[in-house]
């Protein structure tokens, strides 16, 4: 598993301090409300792992935490406590290490709970927020903002911040508490890309391993690999529609991709001509063959007109990032397509593009072109030093199937 925290500034601001705060799961998942008695543990950290106030997206590793001193005390202040561990015996396979449960012991005076991560809170000065744990594993946890508005930084060793936090967290259950399911989508509708079209021979393989090294090794500052969904691969068929008419309003294509049941899914996309900016959407579970069932629902459930253009194979690799500041996700994909018919006609191709938000406060969409920008200098950067194309453009794969067709008008065919 690559490195996914955000180091921390050479020096540390003055005013900044960041605490980890760990206690009851029911705190998280809402099977017993905030009570008085109920053991808390701050743990104050060296320094904020994040570089800019308020960021989004922190990731904790336990076993960089070094030597902590654990306050642990009830929520209602009546029992305090302290003890020391480093930050590999606080949950050793996730389960309460034995350190951290003496010490919550000692404020309760009885058996220990599950207990968990369950907040990282982060002060600027006289300002501070609170991050929800979204995410807990062996090795580390993620944490997001939950705060939309800086609660006042005294009252973090009071926990005075905590029964709100408790309450933010409980009103986004279902967005927090599922898994991968902590996504928003800004843009909802549409696709931003980029498109590099790459002179073959590529080696889409070794490009993309260099490229997941350079972000790793910290080339694109401020941006961490998508957490536990960092790298994927691809490897499917495309029958692609261009669709033609009846009206302006709905030229695109229309293309169906076998799916592991079976199935197809449908991917439609709208535009004129090829640009950044295109609206798409997708259509799962497709009960449809290639027997004429994929022209007849062009016609009979699109009611549109089209050209059945070459079928083409896809091989992808995706990397996927995050902006820690913004919870704005982003891919770069490597990919080479090669017509089913006819392998040796190819297109191979580097994408930029926005995915996804995690975010649990409202997303800024307004920081998503601007986090492009940056991303596009690094990354032409990158294509640049290894030869290959770094001018922006839009080169779709409608367009590529219609000029493969333009030098083979026999692979298209209307449909009736």
């Amino acid at each position: 598993m690559s490195d996914t925290t955000t180091p921390a500034p050479a020096t540390v601001p003055a005013g900044r301090r960041s605490w980890l705060v760990l206690g009851g799961l029911h705190l998280l998942n809402g099977t017993a409300p905030l009570a008085g008695s109920d053991p808390v543990v701050l743990v104050e950290l060296g320094a904020p792992v994040e570089h800019a106030f308020p960021s989004n997206t922190v990731v904790l590793h336990w076993d960089r935490l070094g030597e902590l001193e654990l306050a642990v005390r009830t929520v209602d202040g009546s029992r305090r406590h302290t003890a020391r561990a480093r930050g590999d015996e606080l949950f050793p396979g996730m389960l309460v290490g034995r350190a951290l449960r003496e010490a919550v012991t000692e404020v309760t005076g009885g058996p220990v709970g599950p207990l968990v991560p369950l907040f990282y809170v982060t002060a600027d000065g006289e300002r501070a927020h609170v991050h929800s744990q979204i995410r807990f594993l062996a090795e580390d946890a993620c944490f997001i903002r939950i705060t939309s508005e800086s609660v006042p930084t005294a009252g973090v060793g009071e926990l005075g911040w905590l029964p709100e936090a408790v309450r933010l967290h409980a009103e986004q259950f279902l967005f927090l508490n599922n898994h991968q399911r902590y996504y928003r989508k800004c843009f909802e509708g549409q696709e931003l890309e980029y498109k590099y079209t790459l002179t073959p021979p590529v080696d889409v393989w070794t490009q993309t391993v260099e490229l997941y090294r350079s972000l790793l090794d910290g080339d694109l500052p401020g941006y961490v690999m998508e957490y536990r969904d960092e790298y994927q691969a691809w490897d499917y068929l495309n029958h692609l529609f261009e669709v033609t008419g009846p009206t302006e309003a709905e030229l695109g294509y229309a293309s169906f991709i076998p799916t592991t049941d079976g199935k197809h899914l449908l991917k439609r996309k709208w535009y004129a001509e090829d640009t950044f900016d295109r609206r798409e959407s997708h259509t799962y579970g497709l009960d449809l063959a290639d027997d004429g069932g994929f022209e007849r629902y062009i016609r009979e459930e699109l009611k549109v007109e089209a050209v059945r253009l070459p079928s083409f194979r896809r091989v992808r690799y995706d990397i996927n990032f995050e902006s820690v500041r913004t919870g704005h996700v982003y891919g770069v994909f490597f990919d080479h397509c090669s017509l089913v018919e006819d392998h040796e006609v190819t297109l191979n191709q580097c994408e930029l593009e926005y995915l996804r938000s995690r975010v649990a406060v409202e997303p800024d969409e307004a920081e998503v072109l601007p986090e492009m920008d940056e991303i596009v200098a690094w990354l032409e950067a990158f294509l640049r030093k290894r030869g290959l194309n770094d001018r922006r453009g839009f080169y779709s794969k409608r367009t590529f199937l219609k000029d493969a067709v333009a030098a083979r008008p026999e692979l298209a065919r209307k449909v009736g």
